[in-house]
């Protein structure tokens, strides 16, 4: 298939600059899995789609303030770093920019001196691995001086970094958020599981190669980048009985979807593990463990798009996508969401 069979027009003023007043407030587009049909509904609507012996499948992933901005120490030169992967022994894996004044043995100070990182080695793909070296408590260190990692579509600045977090985020490691989640309340939460729905809370750490462009006119000849995820005991169980039972599995994000399919067996079962995944969903990909998908409107020829193209056929994607910018939508990470399930 072609990068250009998932290109839509987009509208710059349907990209959602700031978050819904309140989260479950946003809009919500119904798309029928199978039909295409579509229905006009509100986040808080989602009860409607869920039902007891179903099970809710939500990515516990935490933000870090991953961006920070440094000064080169000889020659105080202003360098941007966005954290990417954690190496292990303070080494990270960043991007920085302009790259050429973070070569190999740079030294930088970070917020008056509360980092120091010396670049150790660039890599074949232009990132960089930077060596911290800090007193106390690392994250603590970046909670001080860091900033949001928000998408480049966004240009205004965020009031409450907490509106870029889910309500359950609990387990630090993205370099952007799991956006689908965002629409979600602590009550709506409770209404979900009063209404006899398990949750199952995964992990995986969203890496800024979400928002790498597909440049290969062929999408197969597009390289995924690998992401790091996680599967308790306790969530592959709701998950697996679920299943057994009958009842529908519910994906929250394309990101939970990732990560169910690449760690389910050809059943749909999945297994406790701790594990990455560069999978790659395109239409063609047979399905084996999500039932119904949530997710936030996606960047035209994105592989995001491709994924929910996969899951209810494409024409019915970008039909919905049409209606969704006729029908003033707004997109991408702090926009309205989407529920494709068999159900309307």
């Amino acid at each position: 298939m072609k990068k250009s069979d998932f290109y839509f027009d987009l509208p710059e003023e349907l990209i959602a600059q700031t978050p819904a007043e309140k989260r479950d407030h946003s809009r919500l587009l119904v798309i029928g899995k199978h039909s295409g049909e579509l229905r006009d509904r509100h986040f808080y609507d989602i009860l409607d789609y869920m039902h007891e012996g179903d099970c809710l499948v939500l990515n516990n992933s935490k933000v870090l303030p991953a961006r920070i901005y440094g000064v080169k120490k000889d020659t105080g030169a202003n360098v941007e770093f966005l954290l990417l992967n954690n190496k292990g022994n303070d080494v990270w894996e960043c991007i920085a920019g302009p790259g050429k004044r973070a070569k190999e043995g740079s030294v930088f100070t970070f917020g008056d001196n509360v980092l120091l990182g010396e670049v150790t080695e660039v890599l074949s793909n232009g990132n960089r691995l930077v060596k911290f070296t800090y007193e106390g408590m690392f994250l603590e260190r970046l909670q001080e001086i860091g900033e949001m990692p928000l998408p480049h579509y966004i240009t205004k600045k965020l009031e409450d970094k907490e509106r870029y977090q889910t309500v359950y985020a609990k387990n630090d490691g993205s370099a952007a958020a799991p956006t689908a989640g965002l629409h979600y309340t602590p009550e709506l939460l409770e209404k979900i599981r009063a209404k006899g729905v398990k949750i199952a809370y995964v992990t995986l750490h969203v890496g800024i190669g979400t928002f790498r462009p597909v440049k290969a006119e062929n999408i197969e000849d597009h390289d995924m980048h690998y992401e790091n995820y996680f599967i308790s005991p306790e969530a592959a169980e709701a998950i697996n009985e679920t299943k057994k039972n009958g009842g529908k599995i519910i994906c929250t994000g394309t990101t939970c979807c990732r990560t169910l399919e690449s760690a389910c067996d050809g059943n749909g079962f999945v297994k406790p593990c701790s594990n990455s995944t560069n999978i790659f969903i395109f239409p063609g990909y047979k399905f084996k463990c999500i039932d119904t998908l949530i997710t936030n409107f996606h960047l035209p020829e994105s592989t995001l798009i491709m994924l929910v193209s996969a899951f209810c056929g494409r024409e019915n994607a970008l039909g919905a996508y049409k209606h969704a910018i006729d029908n003033r939508y707004h997109f991408f990470s702090f926009g309205d969401s989407t529920i494709i399930t068999d159900e309307i």
